[in-house]
């Protein structure tokens, strides 16, 4: 019970953290330049002119929110706020952020750039995947999708 309860108090705090950091970002409210996750994800959002909390929707079985993101000069630029102590290194999510956003908005993956942030603890770890990495993502994406469409009309009969 206890450890249940911990695990509900850091997403209810992970949850308040986003939703903080997203009135910042929409209200252009810089947070002081401590290397804090927090700071530095607001910061830079604001200071690449990023959209806090958007929705990246394929279809009903594949959809997600993006903590920030901005696509200029043909350049995706998504940026990730982790609220949470564990180690996080793997950028599965926003690759597949990348690939909704270029299914949603039809943009060819090869031809555009791409880089993607994670902030946790006191800085943020950068990739910059190939558009070969998100159009496999992409086929995958739409591959469930066409799975998931067709075992539900299934389940429907």
């Amino acid at each position: 019970m206890e450890q249940v309860y911990l695990n509900m108090l850091k997403k209810q705090r992970g949850t308040e953290l986003h939703a903080l950091a997203s009135q910042a970002i929409k209200h252009h409210v810089k947070l002081s330049p401590l290397k804090k996750a927090l700071n530095l994800f607001v910061n830079d959002a604001i200071g690449f002119n990023m959209e806090s909390e958007l929705v990246l929707y394929y279809s009903d079985n594949c959809f997600g929110t993006a903590d920030a993101l901005s696509f200029r000069d043909n350049q995706l630029r998504i940026h990730d706020l982790k609220t949470g102590d564990g180690p996080v290194t793997r950028f599965y999510q926003l690759d597949i952020y990348s690939a909704l956003f270029c299914l949603e908005y039809d943009v060819d993956p090869f031809k555009i750039s791409f880089v993607e942030r994670l902030y946790q603890g006191r800085e943020f770890t950068e990739s910059i995947p190939t558009s070969e990495d998100i159009s496999i993502v992409m086929k995958k994406i739409v591959e469930f999708d066409e799975l998931i469409t067709k075992m539900r009309q299934q389940e429907e009969v």
